[in-house]
């Protein structure tokens, strides 16, 4: 009875595994995108399934993004074949902008993706519910060759955060507004900034109030050598209450040298930057180096890198900077962080900063109080900083998951 049983077991699984393997003819799609809608691609895109692991799929597509200069995103969509497709590898590529929504979005990205899907549904022979539109001559939209604003986009933005109870109440309130222009050949950006924390707490019937803000104006201007150089000139001016700054303004020049070329630079990058410069402080308490204001020189090297591949990305940076009037005011930095595949349906991610800390030239003289050390105030003096992050992820189950029940939302 025992040795029936564990057969029919066996039969049973065996004819699960079998059913999944061979569901239907559809093409298995292996969808690598973080920043797609995936439900919304799910409920819309047909005459396919959706499988959880790159190595299930007979097309693996793999998304990478980069900003473009309308504020929008340049996408690359690489349709790799697998199994049988094995020797069909394409890459289609669009842009959108900042004025579409996130549905116009999504709705672009799912176009682009049935219209690289085409030569695999041809080649797999399940083409009865394909279509193909294209509009008539006469129909056609003419191009507009002549941008009105000339590459300038312009943004607004404001927002205000409030909370409070009976003892305590606070308020965030941040303002900014940016122009930008990017081309080939040039890529220039202003922005103008404020915020302000306020914090009030009333204690035995008096009123503790704590007020931080900034006001900063960024320019900078990059220009393009050519597919490895560029070099470029950083300047800001503002005030912070909370670094001890009544006044402060910063002017590097910088160059950049990339040893890919930069069109590659969405999928890998490394680069060697070096900026130099002159930086002008006017305290608002005297500092710990008994400087009311000072005019200074800093320089910054930089070497970070960026991979991002089928098997996940890895990016990191060291960075280094250092006061020129007194060497040992310096600090070090090392970012790295990583995604990676390690096998079907495991995927392990770490990621972590630390930075020592030994330029804090505009620290305040003097004690600092109870008060302004609960409150933050002010800047502490701190050797060092970091963060770090660590986990994994591993899923198993149906290879198939193209139903969507978006119940409760989860």
């Amino acid at each position: 009875m025992l040795k029936s049983t564990s057969l029919f077991i066996l039969l049973l699984i065996s004819s699960i595994a079998f059913s999944q393997e061979n569901l239907n003819d559809d093409l298995k799609i292996f969808l690598d995108c973080n920043i797609c809608d995936h439900t919304y691609i799910k409920q819309n895109l047909g005459n396919v399934q959706f499988v959880r692991d790159q190595g299930l799929g007979d097309v693996h597509l793999f998304f990478v993004t980069q900003a473009n200069g309308s504020g929008g995103r340049l996408y690359e969509i690489d349709f790799i074949g697998k199994n049988k497709f094995e020797n069909i590898n394409y890459k289609v590529e669009f842009s959108t902008n900042t004025d579409m929504t996130s549905d116009a979005v999504r709705s672009e990205i799912l176009k682009h993706i049935k219209l690289g899907l085409v030569r695999f549904w041809i080649e797999n022979g399940n083409t009865a519910n394909i279509a193909v539109s294209v509009p008539s001559p006469e129909n056609e939209v003419e191009v507009i060759e002549n941008d009105a604003w000339n590459f300038w986009v312009f943004r607004l933005g404001a927002a205000g955060y409030f909370n409070g109870e009976e003892t305590n109440k606070s308020s965030n309130l941040n303002f900014n507004i940016s122009a930008k222009r990017v081309t080939e050949k040039n890529k220039f950006s202003i922005r103008a900034s404020f915020s302000e924390n306020k914090s009030t707490f009333t204690f035995d019937g008096e009123d503790i109030v704590a007020i931080n803000n900034n006001k900063s104006l960024n320019v900078s201007d990059v220009l393009s050598i050519n597919s490895h150089w560029s070099y470029g000139f950083f300047g800001d001016i503002g005030t912070s209450t909370y670094r001890n700054y009544k006044l402060f303004w910063r002017f590097r020049p910088a160059i950049e040298y990339n040893f890919f070329k930069y069109e590659e630079s969405a999928k890998k990058q490394l680069i060697l930057s070096y900026r130099n410069g002159l930086i002008f402080n006017d305290y608002i308490e005297r500092s710990v180096f008994g400087e009311e204001k000072e005019l200074l020189f800093e320089h910054v090297i930089l070497l970070g890198g960026s991979v991002r591949q089928e098997w996940g990305n890895i990016n990191g940076e060291v960075s280094f900077n250092q006061y020129l009037h007194d060497t040992r005011l310096n600090s070090l930095g090392f970012y790295l962080g990583a995604n990676i595949r390690v096998f079907k349906g495991f995927s392990f991610n770490v990621g972590g900063n630390y930075r020592i800390t030994r330029n804090q030239i505009n620290l305040p003289a003097g004690d600092v109080s109870l008060e302004e050390l609960l409150l933050q105030q002010q800047q502490l003096q701190s050797g060092y900083n970091y963060w770090a992050t660590i986990g994994f992820s591993y899923s198993f189950g149906s290879i198939y998951n193209s139903i969507v029940n978006p119940r409760f939302n989860f």
